[in-house]
């Protein structure tokens, strides 16, 4: 006779592998998701005719959207806990993402960038909340181990927007794609995550801006913020712009740097435990500003994607490092700290394209390599860290 119960087991014995599974799988998600976008920005400037300042404004909205939801993030996590928050912010994000190429204007492309904003800092926050309990229950340090999981995401995407463009295909096909695909993935993941859900408590604050030694953290993940979204949304403007690389070949120095990064995270809790958080994120941001000087100094396409790879692997450890220090102080911490973060993403690549508009997008990038070296200062200062 046939076992009735040998299903439901086949399916609990399931069960605990895509529990395992789950919070890469998110943070790949996030990685796809933002890469896919970042990839089209020379696409999206095109449509729109857009000047380094309307490129700016545009960037704009997003890190608006990103600030300002940080208390939204908070209250998120605090009500329903960070399970049930990034799959709320995740379906918002995937329904948002193509209308990116819908908008007509800049103002509205400014509108859909702040709604974009709001989303994916919500998912961050939940995802990365997550992650620090995984942490304390793990007893170890695996944050950088999840962050890789997200360079995994950034590089496929940056890959397969350089490849989409190259074929021609346009950002909204490109965009409606990505979101009908990552939605079964986010539900599945969700649905595998135990439930976290918080009771309620009247009157409880969820958030609150970094004060004491957590200002320190928060320093090193705003300067942190505006390398990255530097490199992120102008390195295919500077590679098409200023080295005349083809539509199909700039995207090529973000998939670099995002592949840095995702080699430098798959070691960066070996090296944290070897010589400390503080000596690595401060050393590593010394060598993110010698590979901007590289690039900007490169008068060849592979040279200058060179140093975009080594501004990767010096910035990789950056954010694992400040979210697993600001995690263990809990959510409220955690979603202070990454305001500060985003923060600098909100001023980062605007000022550096409106500092372009006025004195070229070289001088602009050369203040993020100076940036480097006072993230690699903040880092060595900042005590809670470690």
């Amino acid at each position: 006779m046939s076992n009735p119960a040998a299903p439901s087991n086949a399916a609990n014995a399931a069960d605990p592998r895509m529990r395992r599974a789950a919070l890469p799988l998110l943070f790949l998600l996030l990685g796809v998701i933002y890469a896919s976008w970042v990839s089209r920005i020379p696409a999206l400037r095109d449509h729109l005719q857009l000047d380094p300042a309307g490129l700016s404004l545009f960037l704009l909205g997003g890190g608006i959207g990103a600030v300002s939801s940080f208390p939204l993030a908070a209250w998120l996590i605090g009500h329903y806990g960070a399970r049930r928050g990034c799959w709320y912010a995740g379906a918002a994000l995937l329904l948002t993402i193509p209308c990116l190429a819908l908008a007509p204007s800049l103002p509205l492309l400014m509108l859909v960038m702040l709604c974009l904003g709001v989303c994916s800092s919500c998912f961050n926050v939940a995802i990365n909340a997550l992650g620090a309990e995984a942490e304390k229950i793990a007893g170890r340090s695996i944050m950088s181990q999840l962050h890789a999981w997200f360079c995994v995401g950034t590089l496929s995407g940056a890959l397969l927007g350089s490849a989409i463009a190259g074929l021609g295909v346009g950002p909204l096909l490109h965009f409606a794609v990505i979101a009908s695909c990552a939605l079964i993935p986010l539900r599945l993941c969700y649905r595998a995550l135990p439930n976290d859900r918080p009771q309620y408590i009247a009157g409880k604050k969820h958030f609150a801006l970094p004060h004491g030694p957590l200002i320190a953290l928060g320093m090193v993940a705003f300067g942190g913020a505006i390398i990255e979204g530097s490199v992120a949304d102008w390195s295919g403007v500077y590679m098409k712009d200023r080295l005349l690389a083809g539509d199909g070949v700039a995207p090529l120095a973000f998939a670099c740097f995002a592949g840095m990064m995702l080699l430098t995270r798959l070691v960066g809790d070996k090296l944290k435990e070897a010589f400390g958080a503080r000596r690595i994120v401060a050393s590593g941001a010394l060598a993110a500003g010698i590979g901007m000087l590289i690039a900007l100094v490169a008068g060849e396409i592979p040279l200058a994607i060179a140093g975009f790879a080594l501004t990767g692997v010096g910035v990789a450890t950056v954010f694992p490092f400040i979210f697993s220090a600001a995690g263990r102080h809990g959510p409220t911490a955690l979603a202070g700290v990454t305001t500060m973060g985003y923060t600098g993403g909100l001023i980062g690549p605007p000022a550096i394209g409106f500092i372009a508009h006025g004195f070229g997008l070289t001088a602009a990038l050369s203040l993020v390599g100076v940036l480097c070296a006072a993230v690699a200062l903040a880092a060595s200062r900042a005590k809670w860290l470690e």
